[in-house]
């Protein structure tokens, strides 16, 4: 079965429309989904949509409301909303182009593939994408999707286009309020080589596929032994115990040390909880 399209419209720069169908380009990764259950009965709890003083209403009742003073409401259905004139909801007008680093990466949300609507569409696409791809340019512009105007930006990707939307500035916080309290002294020359050193050890081609979702993995294997135990209770299992919080330079240099000899393999997460020294500084100090 083809995949339906998300949205169909044109992409417009200056004179030229480009008829386009955009399609979703991410998934829903593996979850565990639980449901809420009443303990002594072992049953599914279910909700209903009440009204106060009126009990349980029917679907067919219900509809939208703005509140514009407490317990006063404008009242819209879907027709009216919907009869919303927006012109970026079938065009993607392309108004501005960027450097194609230029853009934070806090700015970008959801990814989308965008292909041409027809034969006929297919020469003007190429000719886009080639452009962007030539000049290391993403086009910006605005569209309307499922209730809401986003930003949204387009680039190359393989014999396609990638569109993602953007977040508004206001919808993103500003760095420099988390990050004021970091100090501006240099890192010490040394340690800085040997974390270089290590990151260099663990650079390896971005391969996803490598990479699954091991909390899932575990509340499976919760639940199969939950299952087989036919509902006994579960010990939890023992963390190991958290790395000390010292500031300790030298144990740092021990740690990044420690952390190179290792063999290429083993796990950067856990070599970081397991190796934090003690108290083995003395020689780096007298060499220092």
């Amino acid at each position: 079965m083809a995949a339906r399209a998300y949205w169909k419209g044109q992409i417009r720069l200056a004179l030229v429309s480009i008829p386009v169908e955009i399609f979703t380009a991410t998934k829903s990764g593996a979850t565990v989904a639980f449901n809420q259950i009443h303990e002594p009965t072992g049953k599914r709890i279910k909700y209903e949509k009440v009204v106060p003083g009126v009990g349980p209403v029917d679907p067919e009742d219900i509809v939208k409301g703005f509140q514009y003073e407490k317990g006063h409401y404008v009242l819209l259905d879907e027709e009216e909303i919907e009869g919303v004139k927006l012109e970026s909801k079938k065009t993607l007008e392309l108004t501005q182009f960027v450097d194609h680093d230029e853009i934070d990466v806090l700015y970008y949300e959801k990814p989308y593939y965008v292909v041409p609507a027809d034969d006929l569409a297919e020469e003007a696409f190429i000719v886009l994408r080639e452009a962007l791809r030539r000049t290391k340019k993403v086009g910006l512009g605005q569209l309307a999707l499922r209730g809401r105007e986003y930003i949204v930006s387009l680039k190359p990707c393989g014999r396609g286009i990638v569109l993602e939307t953007l977040r508004y500035a206001d919808e993103v916080n500003k760095a420099k309020g988390y990050f004021r309290d970091i100090g501006d002294e240099k890192p010490d020359e040394e340690l800085l080589d040997l974390a270089e050193t290590l990151i260099e050890k663990k650079t390896a081609p971005f391969k996803p596929e490598q990479f699954h979702d091991r909390y899932v993995d575990a509340l499976r294997d919760l639940i199969e032994r939950k299952r087989k135990s036919k509902g006994a209770k579960i010990d939890a299992e023992e963390e190991e115990e958290a790395p000390s919080r010292g500031s300790n330079v030298i144990d740092l240099m021990a740690a990044l040390k420690k952390s190179i000899d290792k063999p290429s393999g083993a796990s950067g997460r856990k070599e970081t909880a397991k190796k934090t020294p003690a108290k083995k500084a003395a020689p780096a100090r007298k060499r220092a």
